[in-house]
């Protein structure tokens, strides 16, 4: 890659008491890019995640953003210096207005009429939620709730969205308009980083793509050359 990748996981190591979770992981994401992170379940995607944000501490290995060593940090110092998620099965704050879900997003910064400018982006790329300003957000539809979710990370001016199972508990037609939704967040020049089961619609979208096994990536390559790939076609795009 030619540019200085915005993200790097270099030979982590993570465990939870004596059982080991990660090994040996290494990982870019450049700028502007839209990578996922395929497997099954206790493949080790969702601690991956927690290692980038600084919930689980590697016990050997760096993780670098923007050129900086994070993997020391507390979470709200990761957060604070450009990265985001939308957390699996979205956990938006169902009392909170969809606007107040929003304002919430932008809670660590502090220019207020850039923020506005922000929240008038994000009802443009979220047409639906304008209709619903008002409405608590626990009543949306699920299709609903995760584009609340979406947008309430982006209200951070993220340099990096992390997404951790997009598609799970959405219908398939709602998968396809979340897909949709995240390539049109990443075609504005937000690097993505998607942990997901749905190989298949993963694939479809993304740049590149890593495969883990037990804690380990196997494979790593161009998304479309994975898509070709029959170890992927045999382990997980089979179809019925």
């Amino acid at each position: 890659m030619a540019e200085e990748p915005i993200l790097e996981l270099k030979g982590i190591d993570a465990f939870y008491g004596k059982i080991q979770a990660l090994a040996d992981i290494n990982l870019t994401i450049g700028p502007g890019e839209l990578v996922c992170l395929l497997g099954g379940n206790a493949s080790g995607k969702s601690t991956t995640l927690k290692t980038i944000l600084g919930v689980v501490r590697p016990a050997r290995g760096r993780v670098t953003f923007l050129g900086r060593r994070i993997e020391g940090l507390p979470t709200g110092k990761i957060i604070a210096q450009g990265i985001s998620i939308v957390p699996e099965n979205r956990r938006i704050f169902p009392r909170l207005t969809v606007l107040e879900n929003l304002e919430m997003g932008a809670f660590l910064r502090t220019d207020a009429k850039a923020v506005r400018r922000d929240l008038e982006r994000m009802l443009a790329l979220f047409p639906h939620l304008a209709e619903r300003l008002g409405q608590p957000g626990g009543t949306l539809s699920g299709g609903e709730q995760q584009m609340l979710a979406m947008a309430r990370a982006l209200m951070s001016r993220p340099r990096l969205l992390l997404m951790d199972e997009p598609s799970m508990g959405l219908s398939p037609m709602l998968v396809e308009a979340s897909f949709d939704l995240i390539q049109k967040v990443n075609r504005e020049g937000v690097a993505v980083f998607m942990v997901e089961q749905n190989a298949n619609m993963a694939l479809t979208i993304a740049h590149r793509g890593y495969v883990l096994q037990l804690g380990r990536i196997v494979l790593a390559d161009r998304a479309e050359n994975l898509l070709g790939n029959e170890m992927m076609k045999k382990a997980y795009l089979a179809t019925d």
